[in-house]
């Protein structure tokens, strides 16, 4: 009872910090930018004493809000993606970019694109089939495994990553549209697209985020070992399975509406680890917010960033999470 009331004190701090500089990072990603800067004038379009149809009001809630909702909906679901990966397969390094599991995604989104699919369901589904295939390749390739399973993995992914990068590269020369470019842009993770039309489609992800939050204790007995975790009446296999496919779901839903977006999975979980410890029941709620205040920096960098125009948010990851990636592999083979 003691340990319960403790962890919810330490939830209920978490949530409340976390929450704040979601808050934090909201105004700032609505407020700032290269047409209009300053909180100020932010407060007077939320509060109504801006005229609702001045410039500033308009970029406000039709451009910056659908904007900010899609950076945070992407950063959440890609850090607890990540965070689900890293528990399922026991490998610090796992996460949806580097498995290849975004790869997959954008492949399937871009074959819908290129066929005339609607964003939902048509071109969702198609992501969800191309994710779930490279999964199932890259699961296939270190299964049965033990001696060599980090490498294995890495290695899978790193091929996956450029058979799905060769595919794309394909559908783009073939294809005679005048939208090449847009999608060359998407590639690299783009949230200019979003729009107040796209956003009822997000709300497809809280289920996906409960299911994970429901399943934090089980994901936690995963962390002793299998063997463990079955011998304490967890069905592994099921465990396993309900998990690989609602991730798996989820990230096909954010890279439909934003692209490839890397190394956010990576960033986020490995930062709050440190922070909070290995406890999913703090690392699920603290990933959900601290993944989307983490995104919604790196858009606002992105826009801000560049004297004209902008660069895609997945430049701004990558620039971070890459030299992270790196030193990770570097401490653990010196583990080895």
């Amino acid at each position: 009872m003691f340990n319960n009331l403790r962890l919810g004190v330490r939830l209920t701090l978490v949530t409340t910090v976390l929450a704040g500089l979601l808050a934090i990072s909201f105004l700032l990603g609505m407020g700032i930018g290269p047409s209009g800067n300053g909180i100020s004038e932010l407060l007077a379009a939320v509060f109504g004493s801006d005229d609702p149809q001045s410039v500033f009001s308009v970029i406000v809630w039709k451009i910056r809000l659908p904007r900010v909702i899609l950076a945070a909906a992407v950063g959440s679901t890609l850090s607890l993606g990540g965070l689900v990966f890293q528990a399922l397969l026991r490998n610090p390094l796992a996460e949806p970019y580097i498995l290849g599991i975004s790869g997959g995604s954008a492949v399937g989104a871009i074959g819908g694109m290129l066929l005339g699919f609607s964003p939902f369901p048509g071109m969702a589904l198609a992501a969800f089939a191309g994710s779930l295939l490279i999964l199932l390749l890259v699961v296939g390739l270190i299964s049965g495994n033990t001696s060599m399973g980090r490498d294995s993995l890495l290695l899978g992914g790193v091929m996956m990553n450029a058979f799905c990068g060769a595919i794309i590269m394909f559908l783009i020369s073939i294809t005679q549209t005048s939208e090449v470019h847009q999608i060359l842009f998407w590639l690299m993770g783009d949230l200019s697209m979003s729009g107040l039309d796209r956003l009822p489609v997000l709300l497809t992800l809280l289920p996906c985020f409960a299911v994970i939050f429901a399943l934090a204790k089980p994901l936690n007995l995963l962390l002793a070992g299998r063997e463990s975790a079955a011998s304490l009446g967890i069905n592994v296999r099921r465990l396993t399975m309900l998990l690989l496919l609602v991730t798996t779901c989820m990230v096909s839903l954010v890279v439909c509406q934003s692209g490839l977006i890397g190394f956010v999975g990576l960033v986020i979980p490995h930062v709050l680890r440190l922070l909070l410890g290995p406890d999913h029941r703090l690392l699920v709620p603290a990933c959900i917010l601290g993944g989307a205040s983490y995104l919604i920096l790196c858009d606002l960098l992105a826009r801000t960033l560049p004297t004209s125009g902008e660069m895609p948010v997945g430049i701004v990851t990558a620039l971070i999470g890459a030299p992270l990636f790196i030193v990770l592999l570097w401490r653990a083979r010196r583990c080895q």
